[in-house]
């Protein structure tokens, strides 16, 4: 006699492994790997370092280091993009706002004048920019990797 308008029931759980859900792990991962990278956001400038007898290096996260680069011709560089000095404040400031632990990096080539940098840190103080450090050659000697 049939049972069940004559189909047989299965038991039992299937030894294979459900492989059409793969390619939608694998495109997760690699939105995931994509969205959680941080890139350098500076590029490479050409300066020649300050001299220190001493320095202790920035210990932040990149995201709370704004670097300011000074280069030997007197230009200003805020994330790769060129400031006059009087722009300073005005850009500075927004940022400093949105992040209160911002640390301002000052990095500025060892021949540039001093009334340069005095224009320009009197710009961070009408920014409100109370972390400001200048990055020396043995600071940048510290943070160089090791090979």
């Amino acid at each position: 006699m049939l049972r069940a308008g004559g189909f047989k029931r299965r038991s039992g759980v299937s030894s294979e492994i459900p492989s059409s859900s793969m390619a939608d792990i694998a495109f997760l991962l690699l939105i995931f790997f994509m969205v959680t990278t941080v890139f350098r956001k500076e590029k490479k400038r050409h300066i020649d370092w300050v001299d220190a007898e001493a320095t202790k290096k920035i210990d932040e996260k990149r995201k709370n280091i704004l670097h300011l680069w000074i280069e030997i011709d007197g230009q200003v560089y805020i994330n790769d993009q060129a400031l006059a000095d009087e722009d300073i404040s005005s850009v500075v400031r927004p940022l400093y706002a949105d992040n209160r632990e911002l640390v301002v990096a000052v990095r500025g080539d060892r021949d540039v004048p001093y009334y340069k940098i005095n224009t320009i840190t009197k710009q961070l103080q009408a920014a409100g920019a109370v972390r400001v450090t200048f990055a020396t050659r043995l600071e940048h000697r510290v943070m160089r990797p090791r090979r």
